[in-house]
């Protein structure tokens, strides 16, 4: 269970944070079986133990990505199935998993929101290599050693890259994270930096460098408790907003 940090003011607003949410054509819950739009619950709950309000934000039409986040304070795109290679030219490979068309374009349409508007930005292990992309960078499309079994978060040790805002969020030069990833940043997309590594070399973290609030892992921080990294997008969408 993440704990609720302690806010100084905490009468005053807290930043709205949209979090992008899968789309399955079947899921199940008490009596039901139906088409869900939906999001593992410990990315809300890791937005509000650092100081934020969550919302979902389920696939749209792309043309109304900006209007949705003119809206919000800041912008998590979650999680999820891989992306379709033809978003960054390649041809896919026998490991990739199957597409997840609407995803990809909703997302993608979200990330430039974002970055054209100056809404702070965290990508989250699908959402850091979607976000490489959207800035025309390329992915390894099968990666050993980084996921356990099916369904089963693995973990691993990252080390920052000083003088990083992944770095002052994180300052312990190494930190074990929760991890659950087979593909993985492969040519870095414009302007972004590597802000953590693996120990196999594998880049852990990408951001682009102030002024923007700009930030990408390639773990899964809602998996766990460390909740710094949210933190540093919660402060930095109420300073925005």
């Amino acid at each position: 269970m993440l704990s609720t940090l302690h806010h100084p003011g905490a009468a005053a607003r807290r930043p709205l944070i949209g979090i992008s949410t899968y789309l399955e054509t079947k899921a199940s819950w008490g009596v039901w079986e139906l088409p869900a739009a939906l999001l593992p619950a410990g990315y809300p709950r890791m937005v509000q133990a650092a100081g934020g309000l969550a919302s979902m934000v389920p696939p749209d039409v792309p043309r109304y990505a900006a209007d949705v986040v003119a809206r919000l304070d800041g912008v998590v795109i979650a999680g999820g199935p891989d992306v379709d290679p033809s978003h960054y030219g390649a041809s896919r490979e026998d490991r990739t998993g199957p597409p997840a068309h609407e995803r990809d374009a909703w997302e993608l349409a979200l990330i430039r929101a974002a970055l054209d508007s100056g809404t702070p930005l965290l990508g989250i292990c699908r959402g850091m290599q979607l976000l490489n992309v959207a800035l025309g960078g390329t992915l390894v499309q099968h990666l050993d050693g980084h996921a356990a079994a099916p369904g089963v978060f693995s973990a691993h040790t990252v080390k920052h890259v000083p003088g990083t805002r992944y770095a002052e969020l994180v300052p312990d030069p190494t930190t074990d994270v929760p991890t659950y990833h087979h593909q993985a940043v492969d040519r870095l997309g414009t302007g972004l930096i590597p802000s953590a590594h693996a120990d196999d070399g594998t880049i852990e973290a990408i951001e682009l460098p102030r002024p923007g609030w700009v930030l990408g892992v390639q773990w899964h921080p809602e998996a766990g408790v460390d909740v710094r990294v949210m933190t540093g997008l919660v402060e930095a969408a109420a300073s925005t907003h």
